[in-house]
């Protein structure tokens, strides 16, 4: 089992910015891929970045090109998602969530969420 515990949410204004942290328990070692995912009210949860766990290669929708990092520290088993320009668009509740798999839909374990709130 992999646990993971969302923090960095909160309220901010229009053009600023927010750290999201996903810290993973033990067992990381099963972990093929880590991922940030969004939902919106109404709206249907959408993959926002993912990562590597060994590499590190990247993946961005493409409204958050540009505008958030996905980044990691395996040695702390953390991900962050650093977010920058933040628009009201961007609000929803984030979730980090790992994949065991290679296959690239696939995410086996999730966290609890963070809310982040953009004002205009």
């Amino acid at each position: 089992q992999v646990q993971l515990v969302e923090s960095g949410g909160g309220l901010v204004q229009a053009g600023g910015s927010l750290r999201l942290t996903c810290a993973a328990s033990t067992r990381t070692s099963s972990i093929f891929r880590m991922g940030w995912f969004r939902q919106a009210p109404g709206k249907e949860r959408e993959l926002v970045a993912n990562i590597m766990w060994i590499g590190g290669s990247t993946n961005y929708r493409g409204s958050v090109k540009g505008r958030f990092t996905i980044s990691k520290d395996n040695a702390k088993n953390t991900v962050f998602l650093q977010m920058d320009s933040l628009n009201p668009e961007d609000t929803a509740v984030y979730y980090c969530a790992a994949s065991t798999t290679a296959a690239p839909l696939r995410y086996d374990y999730w966290g609890q969420g963070t809310q982040v709130t953009v004002s205009s």
